[in-house]
């Protein structure tokens, strides 16, 4: 299930990219960034809608996934 991101309160979203940007082995190319942009560069993904929040209603888990894992 995809749910946009203008669902989420402030702090839930918040929460779900800093998840995000502080696991191991997440990946941003050759640049070096650091956690705020990090967090900037995801929360722009999410607003050009190149980057979606889904759902799995089996295990409860929210996750970020690329626009075309989608499809």
């Amino acid at each position: 299930m995809i749910i946009p991101y203008t669902e989420l309160s402030e702090d839930a979203l918040a929460a779900l990219i800093e998840d995000f940007v502080t696991r191991d082995g997440t990946d941003y190319g050759w640049d070096e960034m650091s956690r705020q942009e990090k967090t900037t560069h995801l929360l722009a993904l999410l607003k050009s809608g190149e980057l979606l929040i889904s759902y799995n209603v089996a295990t409860e888990s929210c996750g970020l996934l690329a626009k075309g894992e989608l499809e």
